[in-house]
Formats: C-alpha cells, structure tokens, sequence
C-alpha cells in the first residue's frame, strides 16, 4: 500500500566478514506490517538518485535499504570520488557484494513492522549484482535493470574485475524480472536472450521485458540516457511485480514454459499485443 508518510536515514550495518557499512534507510508509515527492498546502487555508486530510488520504494509501501557498497574504499568520500576509487580497484568483488546484501537482509527481516518477505533490485552493474545476490541467498523477488556482463566478461581495458555468472541461473532463488533497453550494448538483446534461455533450461520463474526506444540508465531522469516513456513503464512493471511477489496479491506465478508465458526478450521485439 502506497503512502506519503516516510522517514529516511543513514544507518550503520553489518556487511561482508562482520564489516561495519554505511546504508540509507526509507520506511513507510509501520503501523501495518511491510514487504521490504534492498536497493543495489549503481557504479556511479551511492548517490543521491540511488537515495532517491530508495525513497521511492517506501513511498510504494515497503521498507527499502541501501547499502553504500564502497564503504570500505572511500568512507565520507563523495559518491563521485568513491566511485572513481572503488573502480580504480576492480569494483565490488562477488563475494564481498554477496555478504554485504546478505548483511543487509539480515537487518530488514530482523526489524519491527516487516513481514519478512524481502526483494532485491539493482540498476547497471546493480542489476548484474542483484541477480548474483538472489543465487545465493534466500530472497523472495529480484529485480534486474540492465545489468551488463552477466552472460559476458567486461571488454579488455574496462577496469571492473568481474565474469559472467550466467551459468549461476540453476541457483536462482526467486522470480526474477528483468527490464533492459532493446538499444542497450551491455546488456545487448542477445545477451539477455541468452540469459532468458538459462533460465528457461533451469526450469526458473523470470519476466523479461525489453523496451523500444531505449537504451542503458533509461530509468535516471538526471542523465541523457532517460526514456519518461520506458521509465514510466518499468515503474509500472516493478510496481505490479512485487505486488504480486511481496503482496500475495492476485499472484500468477511466470512459468517458465512455454517462453510465451514469460514472453523472451526476443518475442518481445515484435509489436504483439501486450508486449513492451
């Protein structure tokens, strides 16, 4: 249930190896129990349009935390200089950014006025971050906006020290939607079709959606890359999602076969009734 009643902080939690790490909270109005969301910013990092997301999520009636995930590279840094110094070291390594998410659903299935039920969602290299988090922790939604490198290693000379984890689609722990731009290179069409197939062969509950027009950081009004169209869209698509993923609200679980069902991104290209 949405409201207009929100409070937001910086709070303290613990991350990956019992590390203390900055994150910013937004909660709704607590008086009836609440789904909750993590929010994995993006290689910008931990700025103020993530923060602005997080309160987002709140104002749709869930509890939402951010974890600043260069907290340990730059503490008090500004987003722009932590970022720099975070990339100039290879990113958040898999296995840190694992912890750190599980640190920060620990936190939201322990407070008061949550129900326990908790999603993840990540834009640019949060949304690659996001998937790798719901395959190996026990989350009940997971939100995939154009995460790159999933199904391909970074280009040679691009400092992000990570590798596919496609082959990581068997251990998927939740439904899974994804929204990419058909214009996008990383991810290009055909990389998130080749993750849709893996997840088909795995047997996996996924919606993907690929939107015309619309290429990489279509969801941030603050750059030249946003779409109001796609963006508007994708709200709309994320809103019903976890409605229905952290709600039990009229859920009608996305089987993974036939494709049609959870369209491919594919089918999606063609300009069928109900498609993206």
């Amino acid at each position: 249930m949405a409201t207009d009643l929100i409070t937001a902080r910086t709070i303290s939690i613990e991350g990956h190896g019992g590390d203390p790490i900055e994150a910013y909270l937004a909660t709704p109005d607590l008086s009836t129990p609440r789904g909750s969301m993590i929010v994995i910013h993006h290689m910008p990092g931990y700025d103020r349009a993530s923060k602005e997301f997080t309160r987002r999520f709140a104002e749709l009636g869930y509890i939402a935390l951010c974890p600043n995930l260069y907290s340990r590279e730059a503490p008090g840094a500004s987003p722009d200089d932590a970022a720099a110094t975070a990339r100039a070291l290879g990113g958040v390594p898999d296995e840190r950014l694992v912890g750190d998410v599980r640190g920060a659903l620990s936190y939201l299935r322990d407070l008061d006025g949550a129900t326990g039920r908790v999603g993840v969602i990540g834009y640019c290299s949060g949304g690659r971050q996001a998937f790798l988090a719901a395959t190996h922790l026990p989350l009940d939604a997971a939100i995939d906006c154009y995460g790159a490198f999933v199904v391909t290693a970074p280009p040679p000379g691009m400092p992000w020290k990570v590798g596919p984890i496609a082959e990581r689609a068997a251990t998927l722990n939740c439904p899974l939607l994804g929204l990419f731009g058909i214009e996008d290179k990383n991810p290009s069409p055909d990389e998130v079709e080749e993750l849709a197939e893996a997840l088909r062969e795995a047997g996996k509950q996924f919606e993907f959606h690929l939107f015309p027009d619309a290429g990489h950081a279509f969801f941030a009004p603050d750059r030249p890359s946003y779409r109001p169209k796609a963006a508007v869209e994708g709200w709309a698509k994320i809103e019903d999602f976890l409605d229905r993923k952290l709600n039990d609200r009229g859920d009608q679980p996305c089987a993974p076969t036939p494709p049609r069902n959870c369209r491919s991104p594919v089918a999606a290209r063609e300009p069928t009734a109900g498609s993206s």
